[in-house]
């Protein structure tokens, strides 16, 4: 089986760098997760939209705070959910001097439409298609689509000017021997609205599907894509 992201990229893969092949290579058979610790530089976010990234705070999606050099760990777990998806987890961390901050999703490989959906939060409320690709560093790059809110009998589709599109790009940095993120949101009106930038290092170990840690996997599972 290959990852969800080698199925979405296909040959265009093996243009990662082999460090970033290794970070997304992975898949639920392997029985492998990723585990990052590092520093994020810069933490930023735009005061007009603090009421939403507050009450994003309670799904665990984005938060209304910023600072500089922010301890920050993330988790990324391959397991086979319970609708038969291929998933991979996305628990990001980040230590601020009085609070821990969260920002979790799981993303999961849709074949009926050939592309992965990114449930943001931790009970899957808001699906997000992406497009990804390889970038001309040897990174990975993860722009959002459109997205969709699920919760119970409601489903509606969010109209652009409403949503924070996000830009993701990931690499290897060959000289300082980390990782390197970027994350970018932002609003056709309002323009950014946050924004974080950072390094880590990556450990890979070995794990059984059964033996993935609690508050790693959603609350709730979404079938809906």
């Amino acid at each position: 089986m290959r990852s969800i992201y080698e199925q979405v990229l296909g040959a265009d893969f093996y243009k990662l760098h082999p460090r970033i092949q290794q970070r997304f290579g992975f898949c639920s058979e392997h029985k492998t997760a990723s585990i990052g610790h590092g520093v994020m530089k810069r933490i930023w976010f735009n005061k007009l939209v603090a009421l939403p990234l507050f009450i994003g705070t309670f799904r665990h999606i984005m938060f209304p705070q910023g600072g500089r050099d922010i301890p920050f760990t993330i988790e990324n777990y391959a397991y086979i959910d319970r609708f038969g998806r291929e998933t991979v987890t996305w628990i990001r961390k980040f230590k601020f001097p009085r609070s821990v901050r969260h920002f979790d999703a799981t993303m999961v490989y849709s074949r009926q439409r050939e592309l992965i959906v990114d449930y943001l939060g931790n009970k899957q409320h808001l699906a997000v298609d992406l497009d990804i690709s390889a970038a001309a560093n040897g990174g990975i790059r993860i722009r959002s689509g459109e997205q969709r809110f699920y919760e119970g009998w409601l489903q509606f589709r969010f109209p652009k000017l409403f949503t924070g599109c996000a830009e993701v790009n990931e690499w290897y940095d060959d000289g300082k021997r980390c990782y390197k993120i970027t994350v970018d949101v932002r609003n056709p009106i309002i323009g950014q609205i946050f924004r974080y930038e950072g390094a880590f290092q990556a450990s890979f170990i070995k794990t059984e599907p059964e033996a993935i840690p609690v508050g790693i996997q959603p609350l709730r599972d979404e079938s809906r894509e």
